[in-house]
C-alpha cells in the first residue's frame, strides 16, 4: 500500500521540483521511503511513496524488468502472487524483488492490458513502456486504491490523490456541476475538482504524448432474469459461498507484518473477523470505535463477538470533542464531503490502529454493495418484487421498515416525497431508492446554496448526468429492481464515498493498509448468480451470508438487523465541541469565501435547528456537515 505519481509530458522535461512535490503531497501514503524513477530525455517520470508490507527488505520502488524497457509503480496488493510468480520465472522472467508489485510488470510484458484479468486484489498501478512509447495505467475492479489523472499544459498527470495532483502544478479549481451534485451522484470518472478526473473502477488509460484513452476491462455483471442460471438448493447457494468468502479472508491475511481487523457491531465486520480467526495464527486484534449515544454505540456487541472469536478487544473513543478535533483533517484527507462524522471516526479509527502497532487491517466494506444490505433495498424489494403479496401487507412491512431505520432517514432512506423527476423512472422502469433518498439529500444542500450559482446550473440535470455514464441496455434492461439497483449504486456511492470516505483515505491518512475481502471479484462474481432471494429473505437482509457464517458469528449478531455506521449528529449534542465547530466554521469568513454557498442561507438553517425535532434536525444536520466539509475543502486545497 503505497502512494504513486506519473507525469507524461509532451514538450517540457519534468522537473526535479515537480517529482519532489507531487511524492511529498503523498508522505501519509507512504512513509517507508520514496523514489523517483525518469526516462532519459526526461519527459516520463514515475514517482512512490512506500509502506512496506510484502517484501520489507528489497521491495522499493519503481521496479523496472530484465532489459529496463518496462518500469512500474504500484499502490495496493497482488494476491496469490507467489503462485503467478512461480509461473512467471517458468517462462524465463527474471525477478528483482520478492514483492507482490512485480508481478504485474512481467504479466504486461506478456499479456499487455490482458494482464489485468489475472490479477487479484486492490490495486492501481502505472507503467511506462518504452518500447512502444506508451503508459498504460489501471485500477482494480471496484475501485478500492485510487487513481486520479488530470491533462494540462501538454502533460498528463497522474496521482493516487488529487492534492499530489495540485502539488505538481494543476490548477485547483471547484467543478460546478460537481458541487452542485453535493459530490454525491456524480458518474465514476468525475471529481470535485475542475479537470481533476478518476480512472474508473475496473477500467485502464493508455497514452502517448499525442493522447489517452481510457478503457474498461470488467464490471458487475447480474444475468438478465430470463438467462439466470438453473437454480439450486439454499444450501448448495449457502457452501458455496461460504468457500470463496473464506478464501479472501484467509487470502488477506498474508503480510510480513502483524495485520488486525476493524470490528463493529455488524454482521459484516463480525463475519471477516470470524473467518480471519480460523487461519489467523494467535489471537487477532480487533478495533471497534466507541460513541457518547445508545443508538450509535455497538461497542458492547463488538465486544461480544470478539469473546468469541477470542481475539484481542480494542475499544476506541470518539466523541464529540474528538470528532470535532479531527474533522478538517480528514475531509482535506478525504477530497470529499462528508454527510456524517462518521468519516472522522473511521480517520481517528486508523491512527489508533498505527499506533498500536498494526499496518494491516481487514474491513466488512463492500458487503452490503454486493448482498443488498442497506434498508434502501428492502425497500425496492417491497416496491418492485410484490408477485402474491396483498397491498396491505406491502404497506405495512414498509412502514415497518421505516420505522426500524430512522437513524438512517434521509441517508439510506427516502424522505418525503420523490423529487427525483421522470427521467429515471422513464430509462429504468423505476426509480431506485437510494437515488430518491441521495437526491433528497441535494435538494437539502441546494437549499444553502446561492441564488446565482443554482441559476447558473438550472440546466444541469444532476440524474440524466449519471444514468448517461451507464450502459443501460447492456447492464440494466432484463435485471430485477434490487439487483439494477446495486449495479447503480456500484458506480457512484461504492467508489466515492464508500471505499474512499470509509476506507482507503481515512485508512491511508494514517498509513494503515485496509483490506476488504467482499470487493474480491470471485466474491462478487459468485454472488452476480445468486438470486436476490438469497440477499433478501422476507425483511431479512443479506440472509445468504448469515447463513454462510453462522457457526463463527454470536447469536446477537446473526439475529440483528443492519445498522448503518454512522455517528451521532452535531445538532444533537447542541453543547459539545463538535456543534460549536460547526457553528463557528459556517458563520466564518473562511464559509463566505466558498463560491457556491450562500452564508445567510446557511445561517438560517444553523438557526433553526434549535426550533427542529430530532429527526428534523438530524436530516438538515446531513446538509450541514456537507457544507462544513467543503468549507474545509477550499481552505486545505486551495480551490478557487
Amino acid at each position: 500500500m503505497c502512494g504513486i505519481t506519473a507525469v507524461l509530458s509532451r514538450h517540457s522535461p519534468v522537473s526535479d521540483a515537480t517529482l519532489t512535490a507531487g511524492t511529498a503531497a503523498l508522505h501519509h501514503r507512504g512513509p517507508d521511503g520514496c523514489r523517483h524513477w525518469v526516462a532519459s530525455d526526461r519527459r516520463v517520470a514515475l514517482g512512490h511513496t512506500r509502506l512496506s508490507i510484502i517484501d520489507l527488505s528489497t521491495g522499493d520502488q519503481p521496479i523496472s524488468n530484465e532489459d529496463g524497457s518496462l518500469t512500474i509503480v504500484h499502490n495496493g496488493e497482488f494476491y496469490d502472487f507467489e503462485r503467478i510468480r512461480a509461473e512467471l520465472e517458468r517462462k524465463g522472467h527474471r525477478f528483482r524483488t520478492k514483492s507482490d508489485s512485480e508481478i504485474a510488470l512481467h504479466l504486461y510484458e506478456d499479456l499487455g492490458p490482458e494482464c489485468l484479468h489475472q490479477l487479484r486484489g486492490e490495486f492501481a498501478f502505472v507503467i511506462w513502456d518504452s518500447r512502444n512509447r506508451r503508459l498504460f495505467a489501471a485500477r482494480d475492479r471496484f475501485g478500492v486504491k485510487p487513481l486520479f489523472y488530470a491533462h494540462q499544459d501538454d502533460a498528463l498527470y497522474l496521482a493516487s490523490e488529487a492534492k499530489a495532483l495540485f502539488a505538481m502544478g494543476v490548477r485547483a479549481e471547484w467543478s460546478a456541476e460537481s458541487a452542485y451534485a453535493g459530490g454525491l451522484i456524480v458518474p465514476g470518472e468525475r471529481t470535485l475538482f475542475r479537470g481533476v478526473h478518476c480512472v474508473p473502477p475496473g477500467h485502464f488509460m493508455r497514452a502517448t504524448t499525442e493522447s489517452f484513452r481510457v478503457h474498461q476491462y470488467w464490471d458487475v455483471d447480474y444475468p438478465r432474469d430470463e438467462l439466470a442460471p438453473a437454480p439450486r438448493s439454499d444450501a448448495e447457494y449457502i457452501a458455496g459461498f461460504r468457500a470463496v468468502l473464506e478464501d479472501s479472508v484467509k487470502t488477506r491475511l498474508r503480510a510480513d507484518v502483524p495485520v488486525g481487523c476493524y470490528l463493529s457491531g455488524g454482521i459484516d465486520s463480525c463475519a471477516v473477523l470470524g473467518l480471519a480467526s480460523l487461519h489467523h495464527d494467535g489471537p487477532v486484534r480487533a478495533y471497534t470505535l466507541t460513541f457518547e449515544s445508545g443508538a450509535y454505540d455497538e461497542s458492547a456487541i463488538a465486544e461480544e463477538m470478539a469473546v468469541r472469536a477470542g481475539a484481542e478487544f480494542r475499544p476506541v473513543q470518539a466523541h464529540q470533542k474528538e470528532l470535532a478535533d479531527n474533522f478538517r483533517a480528514s475531509v482535506i484527507q478525504s477530497e470529499l464531503p462528508c454527510l456524517n462524522a462518521h468519516t472522522v471516526a473511521k480517520y481517528m479509527l486508523s491512527r489508533a490502529v498505527r499506533a498500536d502497532g498494526r499496518k494491516v487491517v481487514l474491513t466488512g466494506e463492500g458487503s452490503d454493495e454486493i448482498l443488498a444490505g442497506y434498508p434502501h433495498f428492502r425497500r425496492d424489494m417491497l416496491l418492485h418484487h410484490t408477485a402474491g403479496q396483498e397491498p396491505d401487507e406491502v404497506e405495512r412491512l414498509l412502514a415497518q421498515l421505516v420505522a426500524s431505520n430512522q437513524v438512517s432517514r434521509g441517508i439510506l432512506m427516502p424522505e418525503g416525497d420523490s423529487k427525483v423527476g421522470p427521467l429515471a423512472h422513464t430509462v429504468l422502469g423505476f426509480v431506485p431508492s437510494w437515488l430518491d433518498a441521495q437526491f433528497g439529500l441535494v435538494g437539502r444542500v441546494h437549499d444553502l446554496m446561492r441564488d446565482d450559482f443554482l441559476g447558473a446550473q438550472a440546466g444541469t440535470d444532476i440524474v440524466a448526468s449519471f444514468l448517461a455514464s451507464i450502459d443501460v441496455q447492456r447492464r440494466l434492461a432484463g435485471r430485477n429492481a434490487v439487483h439494477a439497483a446495486l449495479y447503480l449504486w456500484a458506480k457512484t456511492a461504492l467508489p466515492h464515498y464508500i471505499l474512499s470516505n470509509m476506507g482507503d483515505r481515512m485508512e491511508m491518512g494514517h498509513s494503515v493498509e485496509g483490506r476488504v475481502p467482499f470487493m474480491d471479484h470471485t466474491v462478487a462474481e459468485y454472488l452476480h448468480q445468486v438470486p436476490v432471494s438469497m440477499k433478501i429473505r422476507g425483511m431479512t437482509e443479506k440472509y445468504i451470508l448469515r447463513e454462510a457464517v453462522k457457526d463463527v458469528i454470536t447469536p446477537t449478531v446473526y439475529n440483528r438487523q443492519k445498522h448503518p455506521f454512522l455517528s451521532p449528529p452535531a445538532t444533537h449534542h447542541p453543547d459539545e465541541p463538535l456543534y460549536v465547530l460547526m457553528q463557528d466554521t459556517l458563520r466564518s469568513a473562511a464559509a463566505r469565501n466558498v463560491p457556491f454557498l450562500d452564508q445567510a442561507k446557511v445561517i438560517s438553517a444553523l438557526d433553526g435547528v434549535s426550533r427542529s425535532d430530532a429527526g428534523a434536525a438530524a436530516l438538515t444536520d446531513q446538509a450541514l456537515t456537507i457544507a462544513m466539509s467543503y468549507v474545509f475543502l477550499q481552505e486545505g486545497l486551495g480551490l478557487s
